[in-house]
């Protein structure tokens, strides 16, 4: 992104990371005071937090980076008992042990200059701070003594209700730092509850029954499919990588032949991204675009003589849609999804005909290509040339939207890098 850009919210921003490290500190300086009740379960599932932290990913764009360490932390801010005897550890205890865990398990990663990401630990001190506050205190005066079965319908709904909250936080913490709205981020977060999510949950509510009948024993023996998991996870996300680094290779061999300007692509694509997320496209809808904005030209390989500079959007409306169908084929026998051959296909179509994103690569594009040669004010004038384009060439809100983008980022064209 342009080296200049702020987030929109800061106040909002400092705030979380306020909030949780004053939780954060309050419990350690309790914790102090007092002493750690039940040291054997409090070193339990401290390591698993550490070992959590150390597995943690570190490349991949995740929604939870230490699956397992937060599946540890939610698991011992709900344990009620150890091997049927009641424990007396409280809220702050729980914190102050998931704090310490998660910043010893982060050492190794400081070392390397990959964490701990205080936007992610932050979120795992509130969220294990809320579920510790909700559970810790009534089961201390034993509120739950006689539930029966409807007590691990209880951890349940506790665990169920701690990840909203945590959707809500990361979905705040995410528009803050980038701007893009708050409505599709949030609905993205709850997405993922239905993946590594989900697991997350369902380990930290069978690990604290586990514990409550068999003892600390069930720590790492619950603790292994959660890891299975992960390993699982991390495979795919090395997939998804390598498939991108694919296309993106496809996308270069227009630069390379000399058909299009070194890191045209690149640039429409990361416009295109942002664009799309200031419209409010879900993530597999990005990935789509993103896909698509990177391989728009590539039906260019198939012309005798190249456009000069690569500007189809100044050619006849014929010869843009021949271009896009000749880069449709391209796609379709590179293996990628059928509807990123879809917005290639259609791109030079009419907007009321297009797809969202084909609307979006369309306009983008026409902008990168009048606003990269036109000097100091050429981002603006490129602006007006789309807004003044005749009726069905550019969608009106696609390029509102660019607008926004543009604005935010003080009308660079390479917005995002």
């Amino acid at each position: 992104m342009s080296g200049g850009r702020r987030p929109a919210h800061p106040a909002l921003l400092v705030f979380i990371h306020l909030c949780a490290a004053l939780l954060a500190a309050l419990s350690l300086a309790v914790t102090l005071w007092t002493g750690l009740e039940e040291r054997g379960a409090a070193l339990a599932f401290g390591v698993l937090v550490v070992v959590g932290e150390l597995a943690r990913w570190t490349g991949a764009r995740v929604r939870e980076a230490a699956p397992l360490g937060a599946a540890g932390a939610m698991a011992y801010a709900l344990l009620g008992a150890d091997g049927g005897q009641p424990t007396h550890h409280g809220a702050f205890q729980v914190v102050a042990v998931v704090v310490a865990a998660s910043l010893l398990g982060s050492v190794p990663h400081i070392a390397r200059g990959q964490g701990p990401a205080r936007d992610q630990l932050a979120r795992r001190v509130l969220t294990v701070g809320f579920t510790a506050v909700c559970f810790q205190p009534l089961y201390n005066r034993g509120t739950f003594a006689e539930w029966g079965t409807a007590y691990a319908l209880l951890l349940l709904a506790l665990l169920t209700l701690t990840a909203l909250c945590d959707a809500v936080l990361a979905a705040a913490l995410a528009h803050s730092r980038t701007r893009w709205p708050f409505g599709p981020l949030l609905r993205d977060e709850l997405r993922a509850l239905l993946g590594i999510g989900s697991a997350v949950c369902a380990t930290g509510a069978v690990m604290a029954l586990a514990v409550a009948v068999v003892g600390l024993w069930a720590v790492p023996v619950f603790s292994l499919p959660l890891l299975l998991t992960q390993l699982s996870f991390k495979r795919y996300a090395a997939v998804r990588a390598t498939n991108r680094q694919t296309i993106a290779s496809l996308a270069r061999a227009t630069e390379i032949a000399g058909y299009t300007p070194t890191g045209h692509a690149r640039r429409v694509a990361s416009l295109s991204r942002a664009v799309g997320r200031d419209l409010g496209l879900s993530a597999p809808e990005l990935t789509v675009l993103e896909y698509a904005a990177l391989m728009h030209d590539i039906g260019q390989l198939s012309l005798l003589d190249p456009v000069p500079a690569g500007a189809t959007a100044a050619l006849p409306a014929p010869e843009q849609r021949r271009i896009a169908l000749l880069g449709g084929a391209v796609v379709r026998q590179t293996g990628v999804d059928p509807s990123v051959a879809v917005v290639v296909e259609r791109q030079a179509d009419a907007w009321p005909e297009q797809p969202v994103a084909a609307r979006i690569v369309r306009a983008v594009n026409a902008y990168e290509e009048k606003a990269r040669d036109a000097g100091p004010g050429g981002p603006l004038t490129a602006l007006e040339e789309l807004r003044l384009a005749p009726a069905g060439q550019y969608a009106p809100d696609v390029v509102e939207a660019l607008a926004r983008v543009l604005a935010r980022d003080c009308l660079t064209p390479a917005v995002v890098g």
